[in-house]
């Protein structure tokens, strides 16, 4: 699973959630992490199964699209320097949360993204480790709080 300072974006400017997940699923193809018809698919399903959540202190949103568009399992997060209205999840389509981080998935198989969508939503109760993802100074601090908070698996030997 990858997760390093190239897929953690920090203060991502945007005025809408389209350009939000663009900016993000854009940033994946230039690493390499997904093919380039992710970012249209991770748009699209975000539209029809909006993945924003109202969790403890700050609105996350989880969007991710099917396993065929993806090269290699990655998260991406982003902290969006202004929060931007996503359609809430499992909600009435014009219910929105005003989301501050984005949690990008990229998964090679779906359980294993039932997986780690069970340990997000832990870190998404834990209203001071969401606080601390929105203070923090670097995208070092990112990573090291989400691999606290994550399993993981090591990457190459790690």
């Amino acid at each position: 699973m990858r997760l390093d300072e190239s897929t953690i974006l920090l203060d991502i400017e945007a005025t809408d959630q389209e350009s939000v997940l663009k900016q993000m699923a854009d940033n994946l193809v230039r690493e390499g992490l997904v093919k380039t018809s992710f970012v249209q698919a991770i748009i699209a399903r975000e539209k029809e199964y909006p993945t924003g959540l109202p969790t403890a202190g700050v609105a996350v949103a989880i969007p991710h699209t099917d396993v065929e568009h993806v090269n290699e399992k990655s998260i991406s997060i982003g902290r969006l320097k202004e929060p931007i209205p996503f359609g809430m999840m499992g909600g009435d389509p014009s219910e929105q949360v005003e989301v501050k981080i984005v949690f990008m998935l990229a998964m090679k198989e779906a359980h294993a993204q039932l997986s780690l969508l069970q340990q997000l939503m832990q870190l998404f109760q834990n209203e001071r480790k969401l606080m601390q993802l929105v203070h923090a100074a670097s995208k070092e601090e990112v990573k090291k709080l989400i691999d606290d908070s994550l399993e993981l698996t090591a990457q190459g030997g790690n």
